[in-house]
């Protein structure tokens, strides 16, 4: 019987070590490769703050997980994981529903010989009053569509009444990359829907506000960046809050600890990620406090060497017995994706597993299309701050890297030139 691996989850991690691996272990029929999803379809998860915004249209930069399975050799289960049996190796799928809570597929178990958990990360609201009622979190596709529809019958409803003066406010938690790119992403936004014709609400009152409990944004970056950023926001009209961490979250706005009120009738929480509840219950496998899988520098968990974890679920040191972590982050998952495709092949073999070792290649965060900015760190160059139009060209080209291990260089050229062709025969943003 073949070696079987499942893989848990389709994000960036998962859906790239499932195609590694189907390309090379199951294409040679040297192992049986399972991918485990609760959706049909994946779409990068940076990507989300242009969809909740609609610059991005989700229907065309998705990917169909039957496809993919059947393109490279691997087979695509859907299924919500919801328990593991270590000692039948076997994993728990929960019954899959349909919009009317018909069942579609049953309540089911796989087999597995070796497992790889690769869930992914929720957004951490820190148990802040009224914040899972009343904020939007961009976890999924789903939750970025639903921020938009309720943009867009904003407008709409303006737009309807035919008054000039009226006012969105919109407020973001966190001033971290994906609160910084969503602000900018927003006041494009807002300027495309005044040139579409909905401009009873001007660009300008569309208010939004970025509140942060540190004393800067995009604290993961330097100083000097976050300056710049900074500078930048406040020439698009954003209002920047710092040193306020929110108290409460009501349906009128949020309220900081200072006594502060910012209105808001869009509310979204942007700061902070932890693992799934449900990753702390899994048959006695090792969880730090924000419910991530310890794993050993070789990616396996702590208590079971044939359970991996990888990408926001796992808790790996940075080094071995070092107590800083790998940083939750995309080319984080997208490394150990490519280190586990070849360490697995290792473990097939009965050979000893090599130890990974994040390497940091920079940070770049984009503002729209009114620019970009990041450093970019390694080789001769050392760390070197960009900006502009050359770091906007760094940042699109981080997702067609993705793209080219998902399809290849041949129908990545592909996609890019269709995506050039759309761009003129296609509304600039998602009007629907």
């Amino acid at each position: 019987m073949l070696h079987r691996i499942v893989v848990v989850g389709g994000g960036a991690g998962g859906l790239e070590l499932a195609t590694r691996l189907g390309r090379t272990l199951g294409k040679r029929k040297q192992a049986k490769i399972t991918l485990v999803d609760a959706n049909l379809t994946h779409i990068w998860k940076p990507l989300l703050h242009e969809v909740a915004t609609g610059s991005l249209n989700s229907t065309d930069n998705e990917l169909n997980y039957v496809a993919q399975a059947k393109w490279n050799h691997f087979e695509f289960q859907i299924g919500k994981f919801s328990g593991i049996d270590r000692q039948a190796k076997t994993i728990e799928l929960s019954a899959t529903l349909d919009e009317k809570g018909h069942q579609l597929v049953p309540a089911r178990s796989l087999n597995y010989d070796t497992l790889v958990v690769a869930v992914g990360s929720l957004t951490n609201d820190f148990g802040t009053k009224g914040a899972a009622e009343h904020c939007i979190f961009l976890d999924s596709p789903q939750h970025a569509l639903n921020f938009h529809r309720r943009l867009l019958g904003e407008y709409l409803s303006a737009h309807a009444k035919g008054d000039d003066d009226n006012i969105v406010n919109i407020a973001i938690v966190g001033a971290g990359a994906t609160g910084v790119e969503l602000a900018a992403e927003l006041r494009h936004a807002s300027q495309q829907l005044s040139a579409y014709g909905l401009s009873n609400i001007q660009p300008e009152n569309m208010c939004i506000t970025i509140i942060e409990a540190g004393p800067r944004v995009l604290p993961a970056l330097s100083e000097k960046i976050a300056t710049e950023v900074h500078q930048q926001l406040l020439k698009l009209g954003v209002q920047i809050k710092l040193s306020a961490p929110v108290e409460e979250i009501t349906a009128e706005g949020m309220h900081t600890k200072d006594g502060g009120f910012i209105p808001a009738s869009l509310k979204v929480w942007a700061a902070g990620v932890r693992g799934p509840k449900f990753l702390t219950e899994l048959d006695g496998l090792e969880n730090n406090r924000i419910n991530q899988l310890v794993v050993r520098t070789t990616l396996q968990t702590t208590l079971d060497d044939d359970i991996f974890a990888l990408g926001d679920c796992a808790a790996c040191p940075l080094t071995e017995g070092s107590d800083k972590n790998v940083p939750p982050r995309a080319q984080s998952a997208h490394q150990q994706a490519s280190f586990l495709s070849k360490s697995l092949a290792l473990k097939l073999q009965g050979k000893a597993l090599p130890s990974y070792q994040y390497r940091d290649y920079g940070s770049l965060v984009s503002l729209s299309q009114y620019s970009a900015v990041g450093n970019i760190m390694g080789g001769f160059m050392r760390t070197v701050n960009v900006e502009g139009w050359m770091a906007r060209m760094f940042y699109i080209s981080l997702y067609r890297m993705h793209q080219v291990v998902l399809y290849g260089v041949f129908r990545t050229a592909l996609i890019m030139l269709s995506d050039r062709i759309g761009k003129r025969t296609h509304p600039r943003m998602k009007l629907h």
